[in-house]
């Protein structure tokens, strides 16, 4: 079995934040320190980059409210989540230039979810091709881009 070594992981990993251990919720406590890379504060909900994207540019939109799934938000959240979305996804466009996005939610374990009790939608930037022989063979992803790359291109074009 072959392994790859990310070490950096491990601080991730070894100290979770505070609220129950919900780095998202973590996040949202501390929008301004560029560790937690969010690209957009809003009053309900705000944009992160991913800090193990299956793509450049791959964000997601999170609500403040620790909440696991759509059924219990509130309407003003839900209209901040969507406003929010279509905006990431313009920037994004604007941004990277993708071919196409993958734009979802896992809700819940069993369908992927890593963070299951705090909802979130995933943006991912696609191009026609991206998908080369590391993804298929090797189970590694080759990103031209580092998170904090991301997150400062992303920023800066938000506030623009």
């Amino acid at each position: 079995m072959k392994r790859m070594w990310s070490p950096w992981r491990m601080k991730y990993i070894d100290q979770p934040g505070e609220n129950n251990g919900c780095f998202f919720c973590e996040a949202a406590a501390n929008p301004q320190d560029p560790q937690q890379l969010v690209v957009h504060d809003g009053s309900r909900a705000f944009v992160i980059v991913n800090r193990y994207p299956y793509a450049s540019g791959h964000i997601m939109v999170v609500p403040r409210e620790h909440i696991p799934s759509l059924a219990g938000m509130e309407p003003d959240v839900l209209q901040e989540l969507i406003g929010l979305l279509a905006r990431a996804q313009s920037l994004l466009q604007a941004v990277y230039q993708p071919e196409g996005f993958n734009i979802g939610a896992n809700l819940g374990a069993a369908a992927g979810a890593g963070v299951p009790g705090h909802f979130h939608f995933h943006i991912v930037p696609r191009w026609v091709g991206d998908t080369n022989f590391m993804s298929t063979l090797g189970e590694t992803r080759v990103l031209p881009e580092e998170v904090s790359e991301t997150h400062r291109r992303l920023q800066q074009a938000w506030h623009s």
